[in-house]
């Protein structure tokens, strides 16, 4: 009997072996693995080995921790019918409920979860030994199991896991309500968008654009470009959707250096570059390989007719990842003022995904880029100042307008307590 004791003890300790391994594996944190595998630790690499096929690692796990467990079961049957007759039965039922829930379930696991990585690399040897003796069982069972389901109609999917989906749940997870950890959210946020978002959401409208005429005298077109904040110019003829060329302030600057300081006889147009022209619809990730690849920095925006939207530069895009970028020649204003109130005072031309990434909105922009867009979008009509809407959760005031453009927005974001719909 003192035998039979000992291994039902025996198998007990294998079957929490087996529980905590199945925690301890899945819950491991795959980019630490990875990391340690880098590094050099071969037991973190056989942790990511055994993850790659995880139906085949869960398969046996469960079958030696099922295996232990009836075995277990079994002899202590044997032993309190010995003792207590039939009444025996009821007994092993209790205590080997009692001791495999609490001493090879509950405590096992709740030690694994605790201490997931660090258990996960120590038992991943043995494992690794247990899944390869346990393979021709597993294989034939995975078999059977599939030609069961299917029977039903049920066939496998090679590709359950949608990884970016999956990355946006990691990045939710990454809490905490201190400025860093809302910025460092934003950013990983923004990288993983760059392919949903077009240049035309981001680029710098057309009204807003400082372009000279190539019509004019040098010594204006040069006084015009000294006054503008940016580097690079367009320049156009004729009318302004005919854009020529691309000067750069700098290019100016050695022209008029070299003629010493005189606007007599200077071309301006010899010192342009053949104008980049990119469609609207173009996503911001192929436009920074594009940028990249070409070792160029601004590029004009056109929609389907060819007709002059705006501008896009390579800042444009490092802003919708790192924010706004500013120097000593930007122009102020982000355009949002906070009320004390709790309402935000803020310029049409302000993008959505800036309010979003800025305080962690959820206002759509699939179908406008502004502010001053969303509200057109919503109110379907052109609304008077003064006017107030509610739209997904939000209570926009219109506070001014410029002929038709809304130029000012006080938006009130729901309270704690709203459902936001």
């Amino acid at each position: 009997m003192l035998a039979t004791l000992t291994a039902i003890a025996f198998l007990l300790v294998l079957s929490a072996f087996f529980s905590g391994s199945e925690t301890a594996l899945t819950a491991a944190s795959r980019p630490l693995m990875h990391q340690l595998e880098h590094d050099g630790n071969r037991d973190a690499g056989i942790v990511n080995r055994l993850r790659d096929d995880q139906e085949r690692l869960i398969g046996a796990i469960l079958l030696g921790n099922n295996l232990v467990n009836i075995l277990a079961s079994a002899l202590a049957t044997g032993v309190l019918i010995s003792l207590f007759g039939q009444a025996g039965i009821a007994y092993a039922t209790i205590a080997m409920t009692l001791l495999v829930l609490i001493f090879a379930e509950i405590l096992p696991k709740t030690y694994a979860i605790r201490t997931a990585d660090r258990s996960a690399v120590a038992i991943a040897p043995v494992v690794n030994v247990v899944v390869a003796l346990l393979a021709p069982f597993t294989t034939a069972i995975r078999f059977l199991v599939r030609g069961t389901l299917s029977l039903f109609g049920i066939t496998e999917d090679e590709d359950t896991v949608a990884t970016e989906q999956e990355l946006r749940g990691a990045i939710a997870l990454h809490d905490g309500d201190e400025a860093a950890v809302k910025h460092e959210r934003a950013m990983l946020r923004s990288v993983l968008d760059l392919d949903d978002v077009q240049v035309a959401e981001i680029m710098t409208h057309r009204r807003d654009v400082v372009a000279l005429d190539a019509a004019l005298p040098a010594e204006e077109m040069i006084q015009q470009a000294v006054d503008s904040p940016f580097t690079r110019i367009p320049i156009w003829r004729n009318e302004p959707d005919n854009i020529v060329g691309v000067v750069h302030a700098k290019a100016l600057l050695r022209k008029l250096w070299a003629r010493g300081g005189e606007f007599a006889d200077i071309d301006i147009l010899d010192e342009v570059v053949v104008p980049w022209f990119i469609p609207e619809q173009k996503p911001l990730l192929d436009q920074l390989e594009d940028f990249r690849a070409r070792r160029e920095h601004f590029a004009l925006v056109v929609d389907e007719y060819g007709s002059f939207l705006g501008i896009v530069t390579l800042e444009d895009i490092l802003e919708e990842i790192v924010g706004d970028i500013d120097d000593e020649h930007d122009l102020t204003p982000t355009g949002i003022d906070h009320a004390e109130d709790g309402s935000y005072v803020v310029d049409g031309r302000v993008t959505i995904r800036d309010l979003n990434r800025e305080h962690e909105w959820g206002l759509p922009d699939e179908q406008a880029a502004t502010i001053a867009g969303l509200v057109l979008h919503e109110a379907r009509r052109i609304p008077e100042v003064g006017q107030s809407f509610m739209f997904h959760g939000f209570r926009f005031d219109i506070l001014d307008r410029q002929r038709n453009q809304i130029t000012q927005v006080r938006i009130t974001p729901p309270g704690p307590d709203a459902d936001g719909d």
